[in-house]
């Protein structure tokens, strides 16, 4: 005991130059009363903290050196120094072999820095910081997620692994985001289809019974190199001459003009208009389409493995709830439609055994393509404001000529020898997108297309004509009373006429 007391004398030349190193501020611990008395300390790591005794003290004995330094300074006066994270005790003893004071320390990571810093860059949230070992616990509430996600990362800062922060905040505003969408695509097409085609026969020579000694034929045929022939039409004689020998009325040769020609103009009109609700910070979806099968492979026994992939109408969107009542929205928009431009064939085949034996087949496959519109950007709005993602448009136009070569490029005349193939396709897509924030409401408050809505019977149906017998509110009088205003799909009741 006198050589571990001697040796702690000793050290004191060295308290302040280690307190000088910790560069941390003393906590003061109030002085027990006589007699033996237990204390809980938090002690900071790093920090040191001064101990005034009532009595002379002899003996110090700490449980664990590793986390706490106990240094004498005076028989009355001791200093703690945090030196680890973790749990220790300290006993005071005097000459006696009494026991003065039993300190019971934690020391923890100093996250006074870390309260001020929180203090002052989220000055309107009420966060609790707690040191628990290497890790620190936020608690409390703030007025957005925003403010959630930079009180986490200015902890990360304090520790040496992100992990070691748990976030326990709790968000007090509104966090639900209601994302009202509407997709609007044009599609508009034009195909004009023109050709001309000649076909005959000449016989000649000496007629026996079997026909002309001599014969040949001759035709064309003109195909449409765009769109693979005609698509339906008008097909039309355009001339026929038959030439009657002077042998029994015999036919003895025979030529034909074919005429095809087709016009048309087609418009696609796309609208889909998605209401989607998501938390701050997590993703919603919607797809209105379907799913097509992709194969990806071969079983042992020959058998196609497929995949199915989406088309149509997809939307993706993720809100986060910022101060002041903005949004910040990252949405991604597709359209998708399903071509022969650019498919995959895959031919077939047999199936051979070790011996080279056929012991089955493989049917050959044929795979679409995606024709795919497609958008994403990530902005910020105030809630009701709307964003218009707009200039996606397309505009192909594909012309062939076919034709006999030679005849077709005679002026005027080289019509009646070639077919002519023009194609046109335009389309354009327009995302409008709003973000609401919402809050629960009232089952009552809600209605839905079929409230009200009862089948007709059998003598109505028969007799009237009707498929329903009633549709309207329930209690509504709807007599003499036209609709006014917006009507269709009502997502706010203030707004129901």
């Amino acid at each position: 005991m006198r050589t571990r007391l001697l040796s702690l004398i000793a050290a004191l030349a060295l308290v302040p130059a280690f307190a000088g190193q910790a560069q941390q501020r003393d906590v003061q611990i109030i002085t027990p009363g006589a007699g033996a008395a237990v204390q809980h300390v938090d002690l900071p790591l790093n920090k040191s903290a001064i101990i005034n005794l009532p009595t002379n003290a002899r003996d110090v004995l700490v449980a664990k050196p590793d986390i706490v330094d106990a240094v004498i300074r005076t028989p009355r006066q001791a200093y703690l120094l945090g030196r680890a994270s973790g749990d220790t005790s300290v006993y005071f003893l005097d000459a006696a072999g009494n026991q003065i004071l039993d300190l019971e320390i934690r020391v923890d990571r100093d996250t006074s820095g870390l309260r001020g810093m929180l203090e002052r860059y989220v000055p309107d949230a009420v966060i609790g910081v707690d040191a628990v070992g290497e890790d620190i616990v936020l608690t409390g509430a703030v007025p957005s997620s925003l403010d959630a996600d930079r009180a986490r990362r200015i902890a990360e800062r304090w520790v040496e692994e992100p992990e070691n922060v748990l976030s326990l905040l709790s968000v007090d505003g509104v966090e639900q985001v209601m994302l009202k969408v509407r997709v609007v695509e044009m599609q508009r097409s034009l195909l004009k289809q023109l050709g001309v085609n000649w076909n005959g026969a000449v016989n000649f020579g000496n007629l026996g019974p079997n026909g002309f000694a001599n014969a040949f034929g001759y035709g064309t045929s003109n195909g449409f190199g765009v769109n693979a022939g005609a698509q339906g039409g008008l097909a039309a004689s355009l001339a026929s001459t038959n030439y009657v020998g002077a042998l029994d009325d015999t036919l003895q040769s025979q030529a034909e003009a074919s005429l095809q020609a087709l016009e048309r103009a087609g418009l696609v009109r796309t609208l889909q208009e998605p209401n989607l609700t998501a938390i701050s910070g997590e993703t919603a979806n919607f797809l209105a389409g379907g799913e097509f099968p992709v194969p990806t492979g071969r079983d042992q026994e020959g058998n196609i493995i497929v995949e199915f992939k989406q088309f149509g109408v997809g939307l993706n969107f993720t809100p986060v709830v910022m101060s002041g009542g903005r949004i910040s929205l990252k949405i991604a928009t597709e359209v998708s439609d399903l071509t022969n431009q650019g498919a995959l064939q895959l031919q077939g085949g047999v199936i051979r055994d070790q011996q080279g034996n056929v012991v089955g087949t493989i049917p050959g496959v044929s795979i679409p393509a995606l024709s795919v519109r497609r958008a994403e950007t990530t902005v910020e709005l105030p809630s009701g404001g709307a964003i218009v993602i707009a200039g996606l448009i397309g505009d192909e136009t594909r012309q062939a000529i076919d034709g006999l070569p030679g005849a077709k490029d005679i002026p005027v005349l080289g019509a009646l020898f070639r077919s002519d193939d023009f194609l046109s396709e335009q389309t354009e897509l327009v995302v409008i997108a709003t973000p609401y924030l919402v809050q629960p409401t009232s089952p009552d408050a809600l209605s839905t297309p079929i409230d009200g809505l009862r089948v007709a019977d059998g003598p109505e149906a028969l007799l009237l004509g009707r498929l329903n017998s009633v549709y309207a509110a329930p209690g509504a009088d709807a007599q003499g009373r036209t609709w006014q205003g917006p009507y269709g799909h009502i997502t706010e009741p203030g707004n129901t006429p």
